[in-house]
């Protein structure tokens, strides 16, 4: 067990570090930072749980009740409604210029493409992401080490592994907000998968506050 748990630990340590340099550093446009993104937070945790024997992601998905499928829709719009609400409190402590500018020059992202960007980023984005944080970090750790430490590690790793993206985008206090807000939808998006055994009440919510955010971008570049 304490062999599985260092084995997933130096693996989460290595693909984040991969994540922060190609996000930091290289800055690739938004469509090879994606396929980047899948192969490291799809295929190579899928690599190692069937290397491994450890939990298989088609496992993930299971629905095990509608009522549990509509109690994820309610919450997700819950979800929705507070990060626009947010959005329209802070939004002149917000430079919407600037994120637009960042967006363009270092992913390409622009008016031209952000309706496709954002369909990507609201449905295939955060599966990629409920499985690495939640599927792969969560479930397998839960397994090794108390469950208190397993929800504290994928929350704060689904945290951080925003930094590099979100680091030029606000001012410092504005910035501790987007990652506490951040750790602690990763401890909401564990309690759902515990309660349910799948990840796919999580990625329903996650949808949605995405969902929130590309409204922000619709309306940052003034498509609405």
């Amino acid at each position: 067990m304490r062999r599985n748990y260092l084995e997933i630990m130096i693996l989460i340590t290595i693909l984040l570090i991969c994540m922060y340099i190609v996000d930091y550093y290289i800055q690739p446009n938004y469509f090879i930072k994606s396929i980047i993104k899948i192969f490291l937070f799809l295929f190579v945790p899928t690599f190692y749980s069937v290397k491994a024997k450890a939990i298989p992601i088609k496992n993930l998905f299971k629905v095990r009740s509608v009522r549990e499928f509509l109690k994820s829709i309610a919450l997700g719009v819950g979800i929705y409604i507070f990060i626009i609400t947010c959005y329209f409190i802070l939004k002149s402590f917000i430079d919407l210029d600037n994120i637009k500018s960042i967006l363009d020059t270092n992913l390409s992202v622009n008016r031209n493409n952000f309706i496709y960007v954002s369909l990507y980023i609201s449905f295939i984005n955060s599966l990629l992401e409920e499985i690495f944080f939640r599927g792969f970090i969560f479930f397998n750790l839960k397994k090794s080490i108390p469950n208190l430490l397993a929800h504290s590690i994928s929350a704060f790793t689904f945290s951080i592994y925003h930094v590099a993206m979100l680091m030029n985008w606000f001012n410092p206090i504005l910035f501790l907000i987007a990652l506490t807000g951040l750790f602690i939808g990763g401890l909401l998006f564990n309690w759902l998968n515990e309660e349910n055994g799948n990840i796919y009440n999580s990625w329903l919510v996650h949808m949605f506050a995405n969902f929130a955010i590309n409204t922000v971008g619709l309306i940052m570049f003034e498509i609405i």
